[in-house]
């Protein structure tokens, strides 16, 4: 079976054709390799099940030639995700989160291929308590990429709804691991552990309060994977997290080690920040026996590991 991933050679795209790759499947890609890059999918460079297309969602002929007869099923990461670029340039994140999703979107229903679409925890409305997030929580877009994200659901349940195309939606909660940027672009986790490796102080944005769910990499893809291929998920939006939050301040307290320092700092876009982000995974829990398998501290500790390793 052919599996199409768009945003492949990204972090969380990278994950998700190894995840494919080693369960056998054949695996097409495209990425435009603004946000992702060669070095994430080199490892399968080799591999004759694995081709990668550089080509852009936004672009119909590029859409076009990534979708081959024998696909079955479409994996859609292709997205911009930064925060404070979507309140710069709104329109770009428009075009690619919501263009560039029609242009898949159609390319899976002119050919009856199933939809694992991708979107992100950030759609959802704050919450108030220690109950988790669950699929069923308000949302309230707080910036252009949590609208263009919510958007580009919309859409996708549209053509669930009106033309029956397999759609599954899928909400993973903050995603860290290897190959993940360590600058402003990339996660949290990531970053503190590089400015930790590189004798940096750990900048927390505003009060450090603000809490977080975070996600292995691995266990991530294994999700998207899982849920994009369950019969049972179709029509459905599931959510993936570990079930536990942790603040900013006591993330970076686990990952600084003797000697580095923690400051705040100004938040940059405070009017977008989700205070509380807690997932209720129960949904993937029950509808695919999904379960996270790598705790924070073990997965802090594999990415530190990975990251001696790039820099050495």
């Amino acid at each position: 079976m052919t599996v199409i991933v768009t945003g492949a050679a990204g972090f969380i795209g990278r994950w998700v054709v190894d995840e494919l790759l080693s369960r056998g499947y054949d695996v097409r890609g495209l990425d435009n390799l603004s946000n992702g890059s060669q070095r994430n999918v080199r490892a399968f460079q080799d591999n004759p099940s694995f081709t990668l297309i550089e080509g852009d969602v936004r672009t119909q002929a590029d859409v076009e030639e990534l979708f081959v007869e024998d696909a079955e099923a479409c994996i859609h990461l292709a997205a911009e995700i930064d925060v404070q670029e979507s309140l710069d340039d709104p329109a770009s994140h428009f075009q690619t989160n919501v263009i560039g999703t029609q242009r898949v979107l159609e390319a899976c229903r002119t050919r009856d291929v199933r939809l694992g679409l991708v979107g992100t925890c950030m759609v959802y409305d704050m919450a108030d308590s220690e109950v988790g997030i669950d699929e069923t929580h308000p949302v309230q877009p707080a910036s252009p990429y949590a609208g263009t994200k919510l958007a580009a659901e919309n859409l996708a349940e549209s053509y669930y709804h009106g033309f029956d195309l397999p759609v599954t939606i899928l909400r993973p909660f903050n995603t860290y691991g290897p190959y993940q940027k360590t600058g402003m672009a990339g996660g949290v986790v990531s970053i503190f552990t590089s400015r930790d490796l590189d004798d940096e102080p750990l900048k927390i944005f505003g009060e450090g309060t603000q809490t977080r769910d975070l996600l292995y990499a691995t266990d991530c893809a294994r999700f998207i994977v899982d849920a994009t291929f369950a019969d049972a998920a179709i029509g459905e939006v599931i959510n993936a997290g570990t079930g536990r939050d942790i603040s900013i301040n006591d993330l970076a307290e686990l990952i600084a080690t003797e000697g580095t320092e923690i400051t705040h700092v100004e938040h940059h876009h405070p009017q977008s920040e989700v205070q509380k982000l807690l997932c209720d995974p129960t949904k993937a829990s029950e509808l695919l026996g999904w379960e996270p398998q790598i705790s924070l501290d073990e997965g802090v500790t594999q990415l530190r590991k990975w990251l001696n390793t790039e820099e050495a």
